[in-house]
């Protein structure tokens, strides 16, 4: 894989500052090689073993795709289509109903329908069955919210309220196929994160007006809003770990909808958090979606994001450029960019609004499987 061995500069930034933002390294890159697995525009992409045979397979759309290989296609069911999109934005494996078969969690801004998708075990279509009406879901994310090691269902509404879902279960902790939920606050915006913020040891939310600390859970206290930043159109998730190892967590968060990457910084002064802005890359835009993983097995967490293609259908800021996938390595300093796939429609891949990562050939490597309007590929990790 080449690297990009020069600093660029957005032409709206030209005339205020020229900054050394972006840092290449040579020599050290993974090596990835690219398969397209189907030419779908569905932008949502999930892995697990559908059919049990110890292979995790990819989930993307209408059909699931059979590992090893990935070319036998096997279809799920109609998702519906409205302009450019399916309307289809998250693929969150989970076995609801307890039958050990794993389904997914989905869902969609149409629809404003929190939804998930029973496996038959068999070729037959797999049910469609609705959990909650939510208003427009930009996207769907999973956590475990109250800590007993089972994932909340979290969608991102913006202009609707906040509000997880627990799964049931009986006593044996076997699904029961419904659902619970928990209203956090009334109203939130584009973007969402979940962490522990203030260091209690409880997970709060992180939403584009501010982060929302936690209960102690012995009391009926509401959650609180703390708006110490405005995070705008902000990506889902919003990642939250302690990037310069003071003790302190810290957010990544990109611009879904305009120019740039940042991450924020916590301080504390008394007892009042702050959080100072740092460009990671301000010159690429519609970085809507991204993961947090140790890709190139050094025990080091590297950020993996690049532009949701077509967001809005070409029409947000620096929407028609090439499209981009990419790999962010801390320095102690700042961000290093590895860059995975870049270029021109049909040359670089960009990402959808949920991608996955996971070890498809049981190498010890985690791959990149990528979904989006410009195609569904796995991105092999063959680290040298």
């Amino acid at each position: 894989m080449a690297s990009t061995g020069f600093l660029y500069y957005s032409k709206f930034f030209v005339g205020l500052c020229i900054l050394p933002l972006l840092s290449f390294q040579t020599g050290s890159e993974l090596k990835f090689r690219k398969q397209l697995i189907a030419s779908e525009s569905a932008e949502s992409v999930g892995v697990f073993d559908v059919n049990g045979d110890q292979n995790p397979d990819i989930i993307s759309g209408s059909y699931w795709y059979e590992g090893p290989a990935f070319l036998n296609r096997h279809f799920i069911g109609q998702v519906e289509r409205v302009s450019e999109y399916y309307d289809d934005f998250a693929t969150i494996p989970m076995d609801v109903d307890g039958d050990d078969k794993i389904d997914f969690i989905t869902g969609g801004w149409f629809s404003k329908t929190l939804r998930w998708r029973k496996n038959p075990g068999n070729e037959k279509e797999w049910a469609l069955l609705d959990i909650a009406q939510t208003g427009n879901i930009e996207t769907i994310r999973a956590w475990d919210i109250n800590g007993d090691g089972f994932d909340e269902i979290v969608p991102n509404t913006p202009g609707n309220p906040l509000i997880y879902y627990t799964l049931k279960r009986d006593k044996n902790n076997k699904a029961l196929g419904e659902f619970t939920k928990t209203q956090v606050i009334e109203k939130h915006g584009h973007g969402l994160g979940f962490g522990d913020i203030n260091g209690d040891g409880r997970g709060d939310f992180i939403v584009s007006e501010g982060w929302i600390e936690a209960p102690d859970g012995k009391n009926n206290k509401a959650w609180k809003l703390h708006s110490d930043f405005d995070l705008k159109d902000a990506s889902i998730p919003v990642i939250v770990t302690d990037i310069n190892k003071d003790g302190l967590n810290d957010l990544i968060a990109g611009q879904g909808h305009s120019y740039g990457l940042y991450w924020y910084e916590q301080k504390r002064e008394e007892k009042s958090v702050k959080f100072i802005k740092h460009p990671i890359d301000p010159f690429h835009s519609q970085f809507h979606t991204m993961e947090w993983e140790d890709i190139d097995k050094d025990g080091q967490m590297e950020l993996i994001t690049g532009k949701r293609y077509r967001a809005h259908n070409g029409k947000d800021p620096g929407g028609n450029e090439s499209p981009g996938l990419y790999y962010f390595k801390w320095n102690g300093e700042s961000f290093t960019k590895h860059v995975i796939s870049y270029g021109p429609f049909g040359e670089g891949k960009g990402t959808g609004i949920f991608f996955s990562i996971a070890d498809l050939h049981k190498t010890g490597r985690q791959d990149i499987v990528v979904a989006g309007k410009d195609g569904l590929y796995v991105f092999f990790n063959e680290k040298p």
